[in-house]
Order: structure tokens, then sequence, then C-alpha cells
């Protein structure tokens, strides 16, 4: 069992005999202490037939273990003043608690046996297909999610970054007590499983409570590593005519959330769509009055990503709102980009990151990324320093690299009756 002090950030890092990662991050300025055991795999890990099983699986751990029921898990740190919660990504899963840096061991005690003690019995599995089926019914009846579901599937076409995370009425009553015990075995194995923690906390001491809980877990094989998956540039236009606004979602590829390129990235996605002062919300909102709701969004994976853009508007000025994003992707490759204007991407950015990362979920939350996807720890200080490095021409270069015909998804969803968008109008 091997330890590095991290003295910069006071983060301590322990490998635990089995491979369980331990790490922490000490704040004495605060009273509260936050930690997540975090899963190293999400939806994209899964067959056609397991899709949804990470997120069930999550419901299930709240059911029940051997010394709680479902009853005890929630009341246990409902009745000390702290919360319990989870949730599942495309390339991770994560159990979470914060409480009190008193009651540590008690929170850890009831994360601990929620995630390594699950009794899956078949009945809870009976109820709980009735609770994920009714909570697809309601994301259905979302159109925000529904088109951004419909432009994954598109985007990500023939992988698991295109199923959705809840998986889909046929898979989730396919589910059974044996299939989700293989894949919980699977992807809750001590190589997979990492365990963050920050707050008023001293590392020794947690490191003490997942000896107890987590050393004794056995390894196991885990999937054999997935293929990069390859975008496709799709038009697809799905009529709800029952829905009063017209929903779109426009994207094009993008780096990988450890790509050298990654602040420049965040820049341009900053710059576009990433706040009131962005073009696309200054443009097609305050000057046009087209949408009431229009951003953009980056969502980078572990090897690949994806750069998109949200508008919810009215039929009338549907093609107005694809026009007006196609000629902020112009602009962007075209023009150079005004020193004031990425001032203030910058600046936006800065200030998100530092006021992010005041609490000790955000910097619990933090630790478990970095190990991830980089293996390794940032200063605030660095990262500042990467964001102001960023230079305009580096974020042009990012649009001219992707802000392409050939390369540009779309996703109309609403009463479209004769609405039509071919390849030849997404001419950037």
């Amino acid at each position: 069992m091997a330890s590095s002090p991290l003295v910069i950030r006071d983060i301590e890092v322990t490998n635990l005999r089995n491979g369980v990662r331990v790490i922490t991050e000490q704040m004495l300025h605060v009273r509260s202490v936050s930690v997540g055991v975090w899963i190293g795999s999400g939806s994209r890990t899964e067959t056609p037939e397991q899709n949804g099983v990470s997120h069930f699986i999550e419901h299930m751990l709240f059911k029940g273990t051997a010394s709680r029921s479902a009853e005890d898990i929630a009341r246990s740190v409902d009745s000390i003043g702290g919360n319990l919660d989870a949730f599942t990504a495309k390339e991770l899963v994560c159990y979470n608690t914060k409480v009190l840096d008193e009651h540590l061991p008690l929170a850890f005690d009831v994360l601990s046996d929620l995630v390594l003690h699950p009794l899956f019995r078949d009945e809870d599995i009976a109820k709980e297909k009735g609770v994920i089926l009714e909570e697809l019914k309601m994301e259905v009846d979302n159109p925000d999610y529904l088109v951004h579901e419909l432009f994954s599937s598109n985007f990500w076409r023939d992988h698991p970054l295109g199923k959705p995370i809840l998986g889909t009425r046929d898979t989730v009553k396919a589910f059974n007590r044996p299939m989700i015990w293989d894949y919980y075995r699977t992807a809750y194995s001590p190589a997979n499983l990492l365990i963050t923690a920050a707050g008023n906390l001293k590392h020794e001491r947690l490191v003490n409570l997942a000896r107890e809980s987590f050393e004794n877990l056995e390894p196991v094989m885990g999937p054999p590593p997935q293929p990069a998956p390859v975008t496709h540039a799709r038009i697809t236009l799905r009529n709800k005519r029952e829905l009063e606004q017209v929903h779109l979602c426009m994207g094009v590829p993008c780096y990988s959330v450890s790509h050298e390129q990654r602040f420049a990235c965040y820049v341009l996605n900053n710059l576009l769509g990433g706040g009131m002062s962005s073009r696309l919300f200054q443009n097609i909102r305050e000057r046009q009055g087209l949408a009431y709701s229009v951003f953009s969004d980056l969502n980078p994976y572990r090897d690949t990503g994806c750069l998109s853009v949200y508008a919810g508007t009215s039929l009338e000025s549907a093609r107005k709102v694809v026009d007006s994003v196609l000629r902020e992707f112009r602009s962007l490759k075209e023009d150079p980009i005004p020193a004031d204007e990425l001032r203030r991407a910058k600046d936006h950015l800065k200030g998100s990151l530092m006021l992010s990362l005041e609490s000790t979920s955000s910097r619990m939350s933090n630790l478990a990324r970095q190990e991830m996807y980089f293996q390794r720890f940032f200063t605030l200080d660095e990262l500042v320093d990467r964001i102001e490095s960023v230079t305009a021409s580096e974020v042009q270069a990012i649009a001219q690299t992707f802000f392409h015909q050939k390369y540009i998804a779309l996703t109309i969803l609403g009463n479209l009756e004769d609405l039509k968008i071919t390849r030849d109008e997404l001419v950037c």
C-alpha cells in the first residue's frame, strides 16, 4: 500500500492492496465532508441487451442490504442533516454523501454498505422496473430531453454512447437478477472503484474506513477496451404534433476530455453559447427574439467529443434559427475574435471554475474526474494559466477544423408540418 502527498492542494492518494484507490483533499476551513464512491464505467460499457443496466443498478443499490432496509438507508443520513445521492453518466457512476465532519464514519458505513452489499431481490427488481418505465415516460414527455436523445442516437449511431442512459422499455423489461448480478460483479470490481473525499477530514482516517469495507473485495476481469466511436452527420426531423415549440439540436465532433486543445474548446463553447453574453444568446434571443432558450454545450469523453447547440423556437422561426447558428459558425471560422470578447470568455470560465471549487462536493468530484481522465491533479493556478494561455488563433483553428457542412448533425423535433432542411442548406 503506497501513499504520496500532493502538498499544493493538500491531496493525498492511497492504493489499497486490491487496487481500490482512495483520494482525499483536506479543507480545514469548512465543517463538512463530501465522500464519493465512483465506478469507472457507465452506460457506454453496456451491450445493446444491457442498455440501461448501469442506471438500473444505481437505483437498486438503494433498495436495501443485508443489514439495512431501503428506509434505513434513507433515514440514516437524512437524520443527521446530510444528503445521500447518486447519478449515472455515460462513462461513470457515482454514489455520494455530504455530512458534518463528525458524522463521517456513519455516512461512510452507509455508503460502503449500499455499494458493496446489495440484495437484488426479485421483488425489488420487479418494482424498480415500474419506476424506471415511469421515468422513461416522463423523459419522453420532456422535449428538451427527447431532442437530445434523438440527436445522440444519430450522432453516435451504432455505439453505446448513442444509447440512452435510462435504457429503453424493451431492455428494462428484460432485466433479470442473473444479468444484473453479472454486470454488477464486473463493473464494481476493485480496479474500477475510486473513493474520493474533500472537506474537514484526515486522509488516514478515511483510508482506515475504506480498508475495513473495501479491501476484501476480490478482483474481477473487466471488459475489453472499446474502440473510439465514429460520428455521423445525420439530419433527422421528427414530428410530434402535440408540441407547441420546435426543438432543435445541431452539433459537430470535438476533441476528447484530455486533448491538449481542450481549454481552447472550452473558450470556443463559451464564446458561442456558454452564457448570456455569448453570441448565440445575444444574436438569436436578444437581437432577433427567436428563442427563449438557446445555448451551446461541450460534451467531451475519453476518446471523442461533441459540441452542440440547442434552441427552442416556433415553427416559423426554425429555419431562421438554423441559419443564425450557421452564421455564427462561419464567423468563428473566418473572422478574428475581438480581444475584449476573448477576455470576457476567459474571465467567465475562470470565475465559474473558482466558484465551483468552493464547496466540498465539487472538490470531491474534481478529484475523481482528474484521477479518472488524467491520473494527476491540477492546481487552481495551473487551470487558470491554461485558460489564460488560450489564443484567439487556437479557438479559430478549432472552429475551422470542425465547423464544416460535412460534419454537422441536425435533429429537429416538433409539429413540423412541411418543414424540410437538406444538407445543402447547412453550409458554413
